[in-house]
């Protein structure tokens, strides 16, 4: 065992070890962590269903608009759909213009 030989070299030892101590743990120094992860991955996911949801409501309105305005009516038999064109109708000019009326009237008129 080794003996300090003077005050000098006993400081300078609890400084050492002062300083190790202080010093970071290089075994988890550059450890991840996943919850950040998971959490970025959740918030793409649901802004993706989101979207998807959106589009879907645009499409919805859009085909429910040109049925009520009766739009797409079949040339030969009156009373038939004609379902090509549902399926390419743009019964109002913009896309913004369905999603804002199928978000303020929520139920059917009467």
């Amino acid at each position: 065992m080794k003996f300090p030989r003077n005050d000098r070299e006993e400081a300078e030892q609890q400084v050492m070890k002062i300083y190790k101590e202080s010093s970071p743990a290089l075994e988890t120094l550059f450890e991840w962590s996943y919850i950040n992860h998971v959490a970025w991955s959740l918030v793409i996911v649901f802004l993706g269903v989101i979207l998807w949801m959106g589009v879907a409501l645009v499409n919805a309105e859009n085909q429910r608009n040109a049925l009520i305005t009766k739009q797409c009516r079949d040339p030969i038999f009156k009373t038939e759909l004609d379902k090509k064109c549902l399926r390419s109708v743009q019964s109002r000019d913009h896309w913004w213009e369905h999603l804002t009326y199928a978000m303020s009237h929520l139920s059917p008129e009467k």
